[in-house]
């Protein structure tokens, strides 16, 4: 008897229903004017609530705390690309050429941090292909090293961190490249990520330290040299 009652509730249901759309619908031409992307597709929120416990996950899937050296490594890398962006502002300020190379780097940099978040240990196949770092940005920055201390005078002391703003910061960027380049080296030491991602760091530690110098000349502003102290 339930169910009798229930199919004729649900018949009158869609019988008024279909009254209501044939009453107040009004059909609409295929090419109007409406944007349905703004109305049916939702930016994604950039909070997410996962990590509020101190805990973050990494590319395959596992969860493990903030504090883990993966996401310490992670941190590493992305302040290293943050302290390249605030170089190449100031590079672009002075008509500098090589700040499409910085671009390139920075772009590395984020297969750089895929690579690490993809520990081999917990990682398919899928994974690891997806991530795979290729050697060839190693190439490149030997080749920019080798162009730019070409035109550069012989160094002959330690150079302290100066020569105008490009260079400074450029040099602040070649520190941060330093301590992203500990962080990886256990990691690779582990088998947890390719080794090419630390021979990566390490060259471009070389080549923020040469482009440095070479803003330096180029802008003709005087590097400090050290001097011990009396």
């Amino acid at each position: 008897m339930t169910s009798v009652i229930t199919r004729h509730a649900l018949f009158r249901c869609f019988v008024r229903t279909r009254r209501l759309i044939s009453e107040h619908w009004t059909p609409k031409p295929l090419c109007s004017d409406r944007s349905y992307a703004t109305e049916e597709v939702k930016s994604p929120k950039i909070y997410t609530k996962t990590g509020d416990k101190g805990f973050s996950s990494t590319f395959t899937g596992e969860r493990r705390p903030k504090e883990d050296h993966i996401f310490e490594a992670l941190g590493n890398t992305d302040e290293l690309s943050s302290a390249i962006g605030l170089a190449r502002e100031f590079c672009l300020d002075k008509g500098h050429t090589f700040t499409d190379q910085l671009d390139k780097i920075q772009c590395i940099l984020q297969d750089v941090g895929s690579n690490i978040a993809t520990p081999r240990s917990s990682a398919r196949e899928i994974h690891k292909k997806r991530t795979k770092f290729s050697p060839q940005p190693i190439t490149d920055l030997e080749t920019w090293i080798d162009h730019f201390t070409e035109e550069l005078p012989p160094l002959t002391n330690f150079i302290l961190p100066s020569g105008g703003k490009s260079s400074a910061a450029l040099h602040l960027a070649r520190t941060v490249c330093r301590r992203a380049e500990r962080s990886v080296a256990p990691i690779v030491r582990s088998g947890e990520a390719d080794p090419d991602v630390a021979k990566f760091l390490n060259r471009l530690s070389d080549y923020l330290f040469t482009v440095a110098r070479y803003a330096a000349m180029k802008e003709a502003k005087e590097e400090k040299i050290y001097r011990r102290s009396e």
